[in-house]
């Protein structure tokens, strides 16, 4: 007697999606990755309507969840870009660019619909000058920082130290950061942009790309610094950390972010293929961060893809599953007592699995 048990996509071994050659589902340029309550939310560049939103739980596999923020609950018309999305103060806060000037937007769930507050985030600083790509730092002081782009000589990035409510910038603190000064950032352009900051210890890292975004060298690099405050960063000379990775080109504008594991991610976005920009899709890849560094590891990208359906697996009732053919999300073997509700919850059969089309 057989018996059918369903295994969602989502449970399929993850190297089958991340070989090279394949391309990414997700048409998110500047991507972000949230993670809360156990679930991954994907917002970035894309819909001329707003911002989308993608859920997932093994970052292999995503859920279109449609538009986290509809332009309809904003005052602006067009150009919605590199949205951040944090849970602060009993509310989701988002951070975006939306005709080239910084905006947030609140909500009570990550997948909207969010709300803009206020006018230009930037306003007091800098009134209606044209500013884009918000990052939003939080020190373990309490303290947080906006780090943006201004177009004072290209694309440069500045940053300001943010009031209790994580929105509005302090009057008198905004700093210069960086500015295009390294050779591989001034082929196509004078562009430093898209800035994240992560810390280790005592010292904080800003990640950022180098480049127009439709070369096929834009890239990461990042700065350093030991006071974030002061606001003084240093370059590493052996930037960029990603570039032309795989077979992947234009491979640029990320953030960086701790999975379930509590490994350090990379989203980025690349060109849809090698001739042409087209739709910039999104990867994962795997980060490794020391006192002194940032740099990619050896691991495979995660080329995602768009969860559509359910597949039926079968096993036979009363027979045994061994160490042979049962895997996590990873491809590490797992213990072979399993039940069907933990197969169901994210283990999977590994023989005998239908192949995807």
């Amino acid at each position: 007697m057989r018996r059918k048990v369903l295994i969602f996509l989502s449970f399929v071994l993850p190297l089958i999606a991340r070989a090279e050659g394949e391309v990414s589902e997700i048409p998110l340029a500047d991507p972000y990755i949230l993670l809360e309550d156990g679930k991954y939310y994907a917002y970035g560049t894309h819909d001329a309507n707003g911002i989308r939103c993608y859920s997932s739980d093994d970052l292999v596999y995503w859920k279109d969840e449609g538009l986290a923020l509809n332009k309809a609950n904003t005052t602006e018309k067009q150009w919605f870009w590199a949205p951040e999305v944090y849970h602060k103060n009993g509310h989701y806060i988002m951070y975006f660019s939306a005709n080239e000037h910084l905006f947030a937007a609140t909500a009570n769930s990550p997948k909207g619909p969010f709300k803009q507050v206020g006018s230009y985030q930037m306003e007091k600083l800098i009134g209606s000058e044209k500013c884009i790509d918000s990052h939003v730092f939080f020190d373990d002081d309490g303290k947080a920082y906006v780090f943006f782009v201004r177009f004072t000589d290209g694309n440069c990035i500045w940053q300001a130290e943010l009031e209790d409510d994580y929105i509005t910038p302090k009057e008198g603190t905004m700093r210069f950061c960086i500015a295009v000064s390294q050779e591989w950032e001034n082929k196509l352009g004078r562009v430093n942009e898209g800035p994240n900051v992560i810390k280790n210890g005592k010292r904080y890292f800003l990640t950022y790309s180098g480049n127009d975004y439709r070369s096929k060298d834009y890239g990461v690099g990042f700065a350093a610094s030991s006071n974030i405050a002061v606001g003084t960063w240093g370059k590493y000379a052996g930037n960029p950390i990603l570039c032309r990775i795989e077979d992947l080109v234009g491979t640029g504008h990320h953030s960086l972010f701790y999975d379930k594991n509590g490994v350090l991610r990379i989203v980025f976005h690349a060109h849809e293929s090698k001739e042409n920009v087209g739709n910039r899709l999104m990867y994962i890849g795997t980060v490794k961060l020391t006192s002194t560094r940032i740099s990619m590891t050896k691991d495979p990208i995660i080329r995602p893809k768009i969860f559509t359906q359910e597949v039926g697996l079968e096993k036979v009732e009363g027979s045994s599953l061994t160490d042979e053919n049962i895997y996590d999300l990873s491809g590490r073997k797992m213990n072979s007592q399993l039940s069907d509700s933990q197969l169901k919850n994210g283990i999977y059969i590994k023989n005998g699995r239908k192949e995807l089309k």
